[in-house]
């Protein structure tokens, strides 16, 4: 285990490569991270809505038909 092997070489080229070389900077994969995260906490937030108002509109829709029975058996009582 004294020498390096093949693999060693390979993933130091690999991290030389991804913080120096090409298109596949940390600046941009850390852009393009915070994009991700930006667009999910978004998406969190539309999913948020969209069940508070489900939650509203069902609150309504039992409310009014609360009061139709209430309707109804105020006039079968008369």
């Amino acid at each position: 285990m004294g020498g390096l092997s093949i693999w060693h070489w390979i993933i130091v080229g690999a991290v030389v490569f991804i913080l120096f070389g090409g298109k596949f900077k940390i600046s941009d994969v850390m852009g393009d991270v915070a994009k991700g995260i930006k667009a999910f906490k978004k998406g969190m937030a539309e999913d948020d809505a969209a069940a508070n108002d489900a939650k509203t509109s069902l609150e309504g829709q039992t409310s009014e038909r609360r009061a139709l029975e209430n309707d109804n058996a105020d006039g079968k009582k008369v």
